[in-house]
């Protein structure tokens, strides 16, 4: 009689695996689940060193201001809320290719990338540019057909976005997830101030990416001779010791800005995101509470460094002890030295309701899998009772 029943047990128990695994995040089980650059960080509040006059005020939902040189941070405002990057995606695009591509190599751009939405510097497919002529049209002007016309100059799109995403979990930068090259937003993209912070840092080791961001004004290539282009990060012109970096904006991502200053030898970042607008004044006002606290606090946290090659191997890999502060509690408990301010949680980026949803997809498949699980088994009970009854 239980021989009988034993196709129904395989059967109860195949349902029951699929609906256990049909909604498995494949990258779960590779990703740390603490806030990446220390425990403070994971705080939606403001986290700054005590002993010292607070950071000023800023209106960005999230920032970090970080020592570029030690990679101390030195103040945070929700630093791994992921928000929509806008422009300020445009620096992991020149880290990621900077490397890549032949600053000398000339290439004509497609009618596709020449005609891409958004900023632009005003490409021509009957024009030849150089590669280095596209990063400063990308660092510059935040040109999204350069953007456009490098990636496709990489091989293709969907190659540079691979190589963009490969390049953020190199560095740690486990908040971003990059859909465009130019940063026009896209469902699913995402990034951090922290991590805005963390490639920035990675850009300025490179010689040609410090040259892109700290230009003011360059000749670019026309159908008929040249015309200048100047960079939009307007502090170039007012703050003392600006590099540049990145500035960016969309209606849906508002404000973003990432930028590094040095005086004295010493570099300092700051980065803000989800920004209303008219946001120079206040980085001005925290480059500067960064350059007078540094070396003289304890730092709420740190900037990481870039993976070793061998801890990308694959699924196997041993990762490190920190991660995104999406996993973290709202307010984490702060070291001595440190002060964390707590504060409502701000509206996340829309990945957050993605993964919300994720999980009652995976809730509701555990739901109809145990319904199935007891229909099945009182079909099987009805079966059994039936023959018993006939036998009988």
């Amino acid at each position: 009689m239980w021989t009988k029943l034993v196709p129904v047990t395989a059967l109860i128990a195949a349902v029951t695996l699929t609906g256990a695994t049909a909604h498995a995040d494949p990258a779960a089980h590779t990703e740390p689940t603490a806030p990446i650059g220390g425990e403070a960080l994971g705080s939606r509040g403001l986290v700054a060193p005590t002993g010292v006059k607070k950071p000023p005020k800023s209106k960005a939902t999230s920032y970090v201001v970080a020592d570029a040189d030690t990679g101390e941070v030195l103040a945070a405002k929700d630093a791994h809320g992921r928000y929509l990057p806008a422009s300020t995606l445009k620096t992991l695009t020149a880290v990621t290719l900077i490397p890549k591509l032949d600053k000398n190599r000339k290439i004509r751009p497609s009618h596709n990338a020449c005609n891409q939405e958004g900023s632009a510097v005003g490409l021509s497919p009957k024009t030849t540019y150089k590669v280095d002529d596209l990063f400063k049209a990308l660092m510059m002007s935040s040109g999204n057909d350069a953007a456009m016309a490098l990636a496709e100059t990489n091989g293709s799109l969907a190659q540079t976005m691979n190589d963009m995403n490969a390049e953020a979990r190199r560095l740690q930068a486990y908040d971003t997830v990059a859909k465009t090259p130019s940063g026009l937003d896209k469902p699913g993209q995402s990034s951090s101030a922290y991590d805005l912070a963390l490639i920035a840092r990675a850009g300025l080791a490179n010689a040609d990416f410090r040259r892109y961001i700290s230009t003011k004004i360059a000749k670019f290539p026309a159908p008929k001779g040249y015309y200048e282009i100047s960079n939009h990060n307007k502090l170039l012109w007012r703050y003392n010791g600006m590099i540049g970096v990145k500035n960016g904006w969309t209606s849906k991502a508002q404000a973003s800005f990432v930028g590094a200053a040095t005086r004295g030898g010493h570099t300092i970042v700051v980065s803000i995101m989800r920004h209303e607008g008219g946001f120079w004044d206040e980085v001005t006002q925290l480059l500067d509470w960064g350059f007078s606290v540094r070396g003289k606090v304890t730092p709420v946290g740190r900037l990481v460094d870039p993976l070793p090659a061998t801890a990308l191997a694959g699924p196997g890999q041993q990762q490190p002890s920190t991660a995104p502060g999406a996993s973290v509690a709202p307010n984490a408990a702060a070291s001595p030295g440190i002060s964390v301010t707590p504060a409502a949680q701000p509206p996340l980026l829309d990945t957050a309701a993605s993964k919300q949803t994720d999980s009652t997809k995976t809730v509701g498949s555990l739901v109809i899998g145990g319904g199935l699980l007891f229909g099945l088994i009182w079909v099987g009970y009805g079966i059994r009772r039936k023959r018993s009854h006939s036998r009988s």
